[in-house]
């Protein structure tokens, strides 16, 4: 039962997400205002706005109009609704537990308006920054998997510095920009939930991620070397994969 019970929490939290991804790249509220079909405007009633279960149920087309839904709703809230069941098999009824809640959400948020839009907002790094550094204070703290504020703060910086050099020396060679101050802030927010020791592993995992997910692009010359592409998404795959081979990387380092 408290398996479902998350499941249904996460589910809410990720249709509370998806209000995010299609407001905060339009400066929209995503307190006041109702929900609408983009395609007729009709304000969407409240049963047809139950998480995961409405999608289903309309047969993922608006009542009203008849115009598919994107699954990309379903899609964020099945993510954030089996996160969070994921999250509370490891950790259970934790402060850890809730941490990573957090993280989740900001990281769902991220991941989907940085892919469609090529931008990471303030309104989620910033107090993700803010959260991962005071977190660092808690005397209860799970030590192994947060740094202690001295180390925190220490990956803050150095996940910011790094990212703005990058930036720095691309444009004075290119005279052009490469990544973005966001890839920088949120590189900070890994820093600063997991400390200086994840930056490396992060940027490497990304990277190749990002090179293995572009190079058949590349050999069918849809893209370039110089192409745009949203690295905020890899930076968060960068992060997963360095939290699941967190043990093996400390028992290596040690």
């Amino acid at each position: 039962m408290s398996y479902i019970i998350v499941f249904i929490f996460g589910s809410i939290w990720g249709s509370f997400s998806n209000v995010c991804i299609h407001r905060i790249p339009d400066n929209l509220s995503v307190i006041y205002g109702r929900s609408h079909c983009p395609a007729c405007k009709k304000q969407i009633k409240w049963y047809d706005n139950i998480p995961l279960l409405s999608f289903i149920i309309l047969k993922a087309q608006c009542r009203d109009c008849s115009v598919k839904i994107n699954s990309k709703y379903f899609m964020v809230e099945l993510i954030t609704a089996l996160s969070f069941v994921f999250i509370f098999y490891l950790f259970g009824l934790t402060s850890t537990s809730l941490l990573f809640f957090i993280l989740c959400i900001g990281f769902v948020i991220i991941f989907f308006i940085d892919l469609k839009h090529f931008i990471i907002p303030n309104e989620i790094t910033y107090p993700l920054i803010l959260i991962g550094f005071l977190k660092s204070f808690d005397p209860n703290l799970n030590i192994f998997l947060f740094p202690n504020f001295i180390n925190s703060l220490i990956g803050g910086l150095f996940g910011y510095i790094i990212i703005w050099l990058i930036i720095f020396i691309y444009k004075k060679l290119r005279n052009k920009e490469g990544m973005g101050l966001g890839d920088a802030k949120l590189l900070s927010v890994i820093g600063f939930w997991f400390g200086w020791i994840s930056i490396p592993f992060v940027i490497f995992f990304s990277s190749a991620v990002a090179l293995i997910s572009v190079i058949p692009d590349l050999i069918k010359n849809k893209k370039k070397l110089s192409s745009q592409i949203a690295f905020g998404p890899f930076l968060i795959i960068g992060c997963l994969i360095f939290l699941f081979l967190n043990e093996q990387i400390k028992l290596f380092l040690n």
